[in-house]
C-alpha cells in the first residue's frame, strides 16, 4: 500500500509540472499566485511521496501529505461547485462531487503511515 501511495503522489506531483494548466484552473480565484501554488503543491506531493519510502522520513512525510490533502481540498470543492473540467476534460457533476469523499479515503490511507513502526 505504501508503494502505491508513493507512486501515486510522485506521479500526480510530476503532473503539476508537466501539465500545470488543469491544476491551476481549479485553484480558487480568491487565492493569490495560483501558478506558484500549483508548483508548491506539486513539489510537496513529490517530496511527500518519496518521503514515504524511508522509515526515517515516513511519519513526517505522511503528516505533510495529510496537511497537503487538507490544503488542496478547497480546490476540489471549487471544482465541484463550479463544475470545472478534470484534466481539461468535462466530466459529470456527480463525479466531481464523488471526488470529495474520496479525498477523505486518501487522508485515512495516508494516516496509516503516521504510525510508529513497532520494531
Amino acid at each position: 500500500m505504501r508503494w502505491a501511495a508513493t507512486i501515486g503522489f510522485v506521479s500526480i506531483g510530476t503532473l503539476h509540472f508537466v501539465s500545470p494548466a488543469g491544476f491551476v484552473a481549479i485553484i480558487p480565484r480568491s487565492l493569490p499566485y495560483p501558478e506558484a501554488l500549483n508548483y508548491i503543491a506539486g513539489a510537496a506531493e513529490i517530496l511527500g511521496g518519496l518521503g514515504l519510502i524511508l522509515p526515517a522520513t515516513r511519519r513526517l512525510a505522511a503528516w505533510g501529505l495529510i496537511a497537503l490533502l487538507v490544503a488542496v481540498f478547497p480546490a476540489n470543492i471549487n471544482m465541484a461547485v463550479n463544475h470545472l473540467p478534470l484534466g481539461g476534460k468535462p466530466v459529470a457533476a456527480w463525479m466531481l462531487w464523488a471526488r470529495l469523499p474520496l479525498q477523505m479515503v486518501m487522508l485515512a490511507w495516508v494516516f496509516l503511515f503516521t504510525r510508529r513502526d513497532p520494531r
